[in-house]
């Protein structure tokens, strides 16, 4: 019985890290033409299939966020500009996993990216969300 018991509990903390290993998150907070809008993303196993959320109709965003395997763990972030040639980089922004949130504007500080050929602002800051009560 002692033993159904053990592994009963076994089972429930796997579960739990299971759980609490989906609920984390990357949550950037893009700010575009005065409207903010979260994009929030999972961690991926590879960065391929990743694509990218367009930001108005200038501005492409991408993230991409890996835990495993450990070294290629980080968090990438990537701001394209959404040309009619196709998308051409901007700014790309790297960090180490796990990120440390700061008091303010996240793990990444607040960033500003600009489009030089329609004149194009588009601000971000991200932060590493956990579920409620994870």
């Amino acid at each position: 019985m002692a033993r159904r018991a053990r592994l009963g509990l076994g089972l429930v903390g796997a579960l739990l890290l299971a759980a609490g290993a989906r609920a984390e998150s990357v949550a950037c907070h893009v700010t575009y033409g005065g409207a903010t809008q979260v994009i929030e993303a999972r961690p991926v196993d590879s960065p391929y299939g990743v694509t990218p959320t367009a930001i108005g109709s200038f501005f492409l965003f991408r993230i991409v966020f890996r835990r495993e395997p450990a070294e290629l763990a980080s968090i990438k972030l990537y701001a394209y500009a959404d040309r009619d040639s196709g998308p051409t980089l901007l700014h790309q922004a790297s960090y180490a996993y796990p990120a440390s949130n700061g008091a303010v504007d996240g793990f990444s500080g607040r960033h500003a990216v600009y489009e030089p050929m329609r004149d194009g602002e588009l601000q971000y800051w991200c932060e590493l969300k956990m579920a409620a009560g994870k």
